[in-house]
């Protein structure tokens, strides 16, 4: 834990139903600002305050590349004390969607266009019984 992070800036942090979202949100790795608008719909300004009090409180990390911000945990554990939460309050964890088709960040147009490729890749052939080719009626 560095000096700047405190048990209490921690509890504080994680006392807030949208920081504990984007945290499962960044379980299983970073993802940039305009993933996490598209993964929850919220406005910018929103997200980004939220962040901030995450980034204060020494959970989180930022980098750039290019346009794109990216944040990821860097005391990963964190999710050690919100899965207890999850536990004592007979919650589970929820799964997020790592691809979402509405952003546009490079990992999602990336991960979407492999996904689009191997599912074409792996479609099984249609076949039409009766006539070959199909005729519109």
């Amino acid at each position: 834990m560095s000096s700047q992070t405190d048990p209490i800036s921690i509890l504080k942090a994680l006392a807030h139903p949208a920081r504990l979202a984007i945290l499962e949100a960044l379980r299983y790795g970073e993802a940039c600002v305009c993933h996490l608008e598209a993964l929850f719909g919220w406005r910018q300004a929103y997200l980004s305050q939220q962040l901030m009090v995450l980034r204060n409180a020494g959970l989180l990390a930022d980098r750039r590349e290019g346009w794109n911000v990216y944040y990821r945990v860097i005391i990963p554990d964190v999710f050690v004390v919100i899965d207890a939460l999850h536990q004592i309050t007979d919650r589970k964890s929820t799964a997020l969607p790592p691809i979402l088709t509405s952003c546009s960040c490079p990992r999602c147009r990336q991960e979407g266009a492999r996904e689009t490729s191997q599912s074409n890749h792996l479609k099984e052939p249609t076949i039409h019984h009766g006539q070959y080719p199909p005729t519109c009626h």
